[in-house]
């Protein structure tokens, strides 16, 4: 029995933070800032990456019971405080499994949330939510901690994932160099999406591209992770970009 249903999803509106498809996104010059990143790309670098059209999933024949849909996993990563718990929490159609606990004066100097943040918890092991794309895609999402003590897990989550969106605060973009440094050595499709902190952002996306050092292959995305909608277009970027490279490795 087919007991899959896609989720509502309402019409984004135009403009916004919500309104962030996969081709407003791309093909951003690369600006330049008085800011240090990064040393630098990888040397060899993939071809620039273009947003495919899409064809959308195909109904199954009359009289014939739908397939379940393919699980897909995804990883939610990036620096301390950047919003992760947050943007698994926003898109998951279940309630999200987290691991949540009280930050004490122990970790004053070790974990630093950020002067714009109210945090007062910390994810200790991770986050767990999913989200069903349509009948034929369900995504199964894994946040990771943001903490540099917790690294060693690191691998074990991504395991079996497909490609990841890398959270990023644009006032805080050295949390970030070591998610982005780990899925450049795993090889494993990913996307920057940039968190909108109160509407904003401290800097230019083409000053943030410079400044993390990512070549025009990785997608650049800005995203609400408080809003479902801004979160689901932000997760479509991922599968597209998967989905990109998947193609190119087959006809190599």
């Amino acid at each position: 029995m087919d007991s899959v249903r896609s989720p509502e999803w309402p019409a984004a509106p135009l403009g916004g933070v919500a309104a962030n498809s996969a081709a407003a996104r791309y093909g951003m010059s690369s600006g330049t800032g008085p800011i240090v990143g990064r040393a630098g790309p990888p040397p060899t670098a993939p071809p620039p990456y273009r947003p495919s059209s899409g064809t959308g999933s195909v109904p199954p024949p009359v009289g014939r019971p739908a397939a379940p849909p393919i699980p897909v996993k995804i990883l939610v990563a990036g620096g301390f405080g950047v919003g992760k718990t947050t943007t698994v929490g926003a898109i998951s159609e279940i309630a999200p499994l987290t691991t949540e606990a009280e930050m004490t004066s122990a970790g004053i100097g070790v974990d630093d949330p950020g002067a714009r943040s109210a945090k007062t918890t910390t994810t200790v092991a991770m986050d767990f939510g999913c989200v069903t794309i349509d009948r034929s895609l369900k995504l199964y999402l894994f946040g990771t901690p943001g903490q540099t003590r917790f690294g060693f897990m690191w691998d074990d989550l991504a395991r079996g994932a497909l490609g990841a969106l890398v959270v990023v605060d644009s006032a805080r973009l050295d949390d970030c160099f070591p998610a982005i440094d780990f899925f450049e050595r795993a090889g494993l499709p990913f996307v920057v999406g940039v968190n909108a902190f109160d509407g904003r952002l401290a800097l230019e996306l083409g000053e943030i591209r410079w400044a993390l050092a990512i070549g025009d292959h990785v997608p650049l995305v800005q995203f609400d992770a408080r809003d479902r909608l801004s979160v689901r277009d932000a997760l479509l970027v991922v599968l597209d970009r998967a989905l990109d490279r998947a193609t190119r490795d087959r006809k190599a």
